[in-house]
C-alpha cells in the first residue's frame, strides 16, 4: 500500500519544521567539520564513528520529512463502511462525516484523522494511525544524534587529543567554541524536550491509548481488553519483524485491527 502524500498549509507549522530543519543543517555541516572529519584525519577517531553520524542524520531526516508528507490517515468524504463494522463507526459532530470510533476531527487541519494522537506543529502535520510509527522514529533518531552531537561536544574539548592541522584561517576554526556552545545548547534543550515527548508516546502505545485519549479521560482500563505491548508495537508500525520498526525507507502495512478494541471518544 503505497504512501499518500499530505500537506497541511500552515504558516506556523511551516517555521516551527524550518526550525528544526535548521537546528539539523547546523549540526550535521559543523560538527563533522569541526570535530569528526579532523579528529578522524589524525586518527583520534575511526571511520565507524564518521559513518554513524552520518547514519543517524540521515534517517533523522528522512523520518522527519516522512512524518510531515505522509498521510496521517485522514478519513474520505464519503468512506465505504463494512456492514460488519458500522456499528463501530460514529457521526463528527464537527464535519458531519461518518468516521470509527477512536478517530478525532483536527481543527487545524480541517478533518477527522483514524486514530489521531495529536497534531504536532513541529512537523506539520497531524499524528495518526499512517504515520505514527514515523513520528517514533523521528523522535528516537533525534535523541540518539543530539546525545551524541553532545558526546562529540564534550570528547572535542575534555578527552580528544588537540588537534595539529587546524587551519585558523578557515572561518569554523576561529569561531570553534561559540559553534559548539550553541550546538551544545541546542542539543540540549532538544534532548530535554523530545525525551519527555518520546517516552510519553512509548507510555500511550503499551497502554494503546492516545494522547487525546489521555486527556479526555475516556479510556478506563475496564473498557477495552488490554493487549500485549508486542501487539500494540507492531500495529503501529505495521509489522511484526522489530527489526523494520527502526528504518524510515519502507512503506507501511496496516495490520487488521478488530474494531471491538476500538474506544469512544
Amino acid at each position: 500500500m503505497g504512501q499518500r502524500i499530505h500537506f497541511v498549509v500552515d504558516p506556523q507549522g511551516w517555521c516551527c519544521m524550518g526550525l528544526i530543519i535548521f537546528v539539523w543543517l547546523y549540526n550535521t555541516i559543523f560538527i563533522p567539520k569541526v570535530i569528526l572529519l579532523p579528529h578522524y584525519e589524525e586518527g583520534n577517531i575511526s571511520v565507524l564513528a564518521v559513518l554513524c553520524y552520518y547514519f543517524c542524520s540521515l534517517f533523522c531526516i528522512a523520518s522527519l520529512f516522512r512524518a510531515s508528507v505522509a498521510d496521517p490517515g485522514k478519513l474520505p468524504e464519503n468512506p465505504k463502511i463494512p456492514i460488519t463494522e458500522r456499528e463501530h463507526w460514529e457521526l463528527c459532530n464537527k464535519c458531519n462525516m461518518m468516521r470509527p470510533k477512536r478517530s478525532h476531527h483536527c481543527s487545524r487541519c480541517g478533518h477527522c484523522v483514524r486514530r489521531m494522537d495529536h497534531h504536532c506543529p513541529w512537523i506539520n502535520n497531524c499524528v495518526g494511525e499512517d504515520n505514527h510509527w514515523l513520528f517514533l522514529q523521528l523522535c528516537f533518531y533525534t535523541q540518539i544524534l543530539s546525545s551524541y552531537t553532545l558526546i562529540l561536544d564534550f570528547c572535542h574539548y575534555y578527552y580528544f587529543l588537540p588537534l595539529k592541522k587546524e587551519n585558523w584561517d578557515v572561518f569554523v576554526f576561529r569561531h570553534e567554541l561559540a559553534l559548539l556552545r550553541i550546538s551544545a545548547f541546542m542539543g540540549l534543550i532538544i534532548l530535554g524536550g523530545i525525551s519527555r515527548l518520546f517516552y510519553t508516546q512509548l507510555m500511550g502505545i503499551f497502554t494503546d491509548t492516545t494522547s487525546i485519549e489521555k486527556m479526555s479521560n475516556c479510556c478506563e482500563d475496564i473498557s477495552r481488553p488490554r493487549k500485549p505491548w508486542q501487539q500494540t508495537f507492531s500495529e503501529v508500525f505495521g509489522t511484526h519483524w522489530k527489526i523494520l520498526w527502526f528504518i524510515p525507507f519502507r512503506q507501511r502495512q496496516a495490520l487488521r485491527v478488530p474494531y471491538h478494541f476500538a474506544n469512544h471518544v
